[in-house]
Order: structure tokens, then sequence, then C-alpha cells
């Protein structure tokens, strides 16, 4: 698949971040990784991203990361693309681009550098060594440290031709706005703060119509609900689901720092499809918002 082949992939329908499964002891699990796939993959997500934030990328040994992309692709061949998360220092991002490439990835998505604070000539240069590293399609996730402006990826676009996908997690209006007048179709726009779902509507209003789910991990059925609404302006399905289902959620996943991740991890848990427990520095949730959370669930009905 070329980069173009993957940006009109990009550009419509949702897409969702497996989680990544590890046993009592907390290592990887391939075994119940591969089923977790094959039970996502007819739901109908446009394509799914291996080892991203939800999948705990910052957690992964290199050898995990190796294994978790490579059960991804061969679990997913020919149901449905998969993207692979790769980040930190740039040499680092570099391995882990090239290593997803070798294991038959489609692309990937390039998280934050991490901890050091740089100047967007750095940025520039950080995305596209990156970028220059691999033949395959590339999204740069505009979050943390890694904050470009409108100016910085009209130079990227035009040293990058394998750099299709911008993905925000910033939130920040203006600069959307700036981004997209700017750079119009350039590239696949993707919505990406933590429960995607709250701010689809406006950021479809943006041009960025597409964004990741989260909570397709464990209410996959609900979840492209939701997006169907959302792309048909049915407001009487996505108020109701947020009513009843997205701002209860969010006030669970709010009670800790990092509970981003622990909550979509004990949603699959509490509708049959254990992931493990999160590790460290992440911690998992109390039972007692395990219940809360349950109750979410149930009235959602079945997935």
């Amino acid at each position: 698949m070329n980069p173009q082949e993957l940006k009109q992939i990009l550009s419509s329908g949702l897409l969702s971040f497996p989680l990544t499964d590890f046993d009592e002891q907390g290592n990887f699990n391939a075994r119940t990784y591969a089923d977790r796939l094959d039970w996502l993959a007819p739901y109908g997500a446009s394509a799914l991203f291996a080892a991203g934030g939800t999948g705990e990328f910052f957690s992964l040994t290199p050898s995990e990361y190796s294994d978790v992309i490579r059960t991804a692709v061969d679990t997913c061949r020919g149901k449905v693309p998969i993207l692979a998360g790769a980040g930190g220092p740039t040499r680092t991002a570099i391995a882990l681009a090239q290593e997803a490439e070798r294991l038959g990835a489609h692309g990937i998505l390039l998280l934050p550098h991490y901890l050091t604070e740089a100047s967007q000539d750095g940025l520039i240069a950080h995305v596209e060594a990156v970028c220059a590293s691999v033949k395959f399609g590339v999204v740069v996730y505009n979050r943390g440290q890694c904050r470009l402006t409108a100016d910085s990826l009209e130079k990227l676009a035009a040293r990058c031709p394998n750099l299709i996908g911008f993905k925000d997690g910033i939130g920040d209006i203006e600069l959307m706005v700036q981004i997209w007048r700017r750079m119009g179709e350039r590239f696949s726009y993707l919505g990406g703060l933590p429960t995607a779902e709250v701010y689809a509507a406006a950021y479809k209003a943006l041009g960025t119509p597409v964004y990741s789910s989260a909570v397709f991990n464990f209410m996959p059925k609900m979840a492209m609900d939701f997006y169907h609404a959302v792309a048909a302006d049915d407001h009487a399905t996505t108020n109701r689901l947020l009513d009843q289902f997205f701002l209860p959620y969010l006030d669970i996943r709010n009670r800790k720092a990092g509970y981003a991740v622990s909550i979509v991890k004990a949603g699959a848990r509490l509708v049959g499809h254990p992931a493990g427990p999160v590790r460290a520095p992440l911690t998992d949730m109390t039972a007692e918002e395990d219940a809360m959370l349950l109750k979410l669930i149930s009235a959602q009905g079945a997935q």
C-alpha cells in the first residue's frame, strides 16, 4: 500500500487503537491479542493502530514492540490495515518505524519525542528524518512536546511526500483552522483528543470528520453507531449517547491521571474480553469505579 492509498483510507471512517494484551505477570500475550483483533476487525473500523497510546506503546520493550506489530499484521492481513505507533528520540523513532515497515505494517503514527522541549526547526528535523527513513505513510501526532505550527507543516509537506496525515491531540481550534486553511487536502486530518466522541461534531465542522475511538475497544457497535450518527448529522442520537454514556464516562475517566487507558482496559474486561492489567506507571481502576462503568455499559445493550 503506497502512502496515497493509505491517505485515502484514513480520510473516512472510524479509526481505533487496540489495547495491548498482558498476562497476569504483565508480559505480552500474543494469543489473546490476536483474539482481540479478530473480534474487533468485523465491526468496520477503517484502520487499526497497533502499539499506540491506548496500546501502551510507552511501556513496551523493543522486542515486545516487534511482537505486537507482527501479531497485528499477521492477524489482520486482508481484513483491516494496520498502522504502528512509533516515537521517542529520533533514532529510536527511526528504528521503530523501519521495524514496523519490515514487519508489513501499512504506515506509522509518529508519537511525540517525549521530555525535552524543542524549537520548530528541531521538530521539523525530527519528523523529516523519520519520514526519510521509510517508504510507507507517516501520520504525525500533534500532542505533548510535539506541537507543529501551520508554517512547520507546510515545510514538512514540501519535503516529505510520505507524510500524509495530521492527528490533533491538543484541541487548539485556532491552530486547527490555520492548518486546515493552509494545507487543505494535502493531509488526512484525524481527531485525536482523549474520548474523541465528545469533540467529534466540532471537529467535523472544522474539516476533520475522522477520529480515533478508544471506546471501540469494548463497545464497538456503539462506537460505530456514534460515528455514523455524527457523519449523518443525527443530533438526536449523538446527544442521547453523549448524555447516557460519554459524559458520565468522562466523570470516571477524569478521576485519575492515566485513566484514559485504564478505563478502556476495565471496559474490555467487563464485556468479557480482558486484556490484563495496565503497566506502571499507570494504575488500574478500583472496584467501585468498575461498577460505575459496568452500569454505563449495561445500559447500552449487547454489542
